[in-house]
């Protein structure tokens, strides 16, 4: 949280801006499991960050307070649902806090490598309030499949305006 002074001088906090987390890079996972964060990405994701299994079979990189507000609409849901107690179970069992080392170094769990298939060569995404991880190869064949349409669902995915 941030502090700032308002008109009548009481100091009030008020939250911290939410990242965005941008770009594409290609680090390595050395061979005890561990990823260089990308350096313009530490600073958003702060010092605690959580991961989580992703959709299409990445891996989510979240800022603990993003982690947080996610897990709180998932719970919101209605706990009488199959499907939201399923999606909770697998989202939250596969999640684990993490801090970077020293060297902005961060371990990516094995249980997490496993269900991304990622090895050696990855792909970090910036996801606007998240970053995600992805099997290089995976992420350049989802990619090549995503481009082609990606004009044709632009008016379906952005309302109505101007740019």
């Amino acid at each position: 949280m941030q502090a700032s002074a308002g008109a009548n001088g009481v100091v009030s906090a008020s939250p911290a801006p939410e990242p965005l987390l941008l770009g594409t890079y290609t680090p390595k996972i050395d061979r005890k499991g561990r990823m260089a964060l990308p350096a313009k990405m530490r600073a958003q994701l702060g010092a605690g960050m959580v991961m989580a299994r992703g959709q299409e079979k990445c891996v989510y990189l979240l800022p603990q307070n993003e982690f947080r507000r996610i897990t709180a609409r998932i719970q919101r849901a209605s706990m009488g649902n199959k499907a939201t107690r399923s999606y909770l179970r697998v989202f939250l069992s596969g999640a684990v806090e993490s801090e970077p080392d020293k060297q902005g170094r961060v371990l990516v769990p094995q249980t997490l490598r496993s269900y991304a298939g990622l090895g050696d060569d990855i792909v970090v995404i910036g996801v606007g309030t998240r970053a995600e991880i992805w099997n290089k190869e995976s992420w350049d064949a989802y990619l090549a499949d995503q481009e082609e349409g990606y004009s044709d669902i632009a008016d379906d995915v952005l309302p109505a305006m101007e740019w």
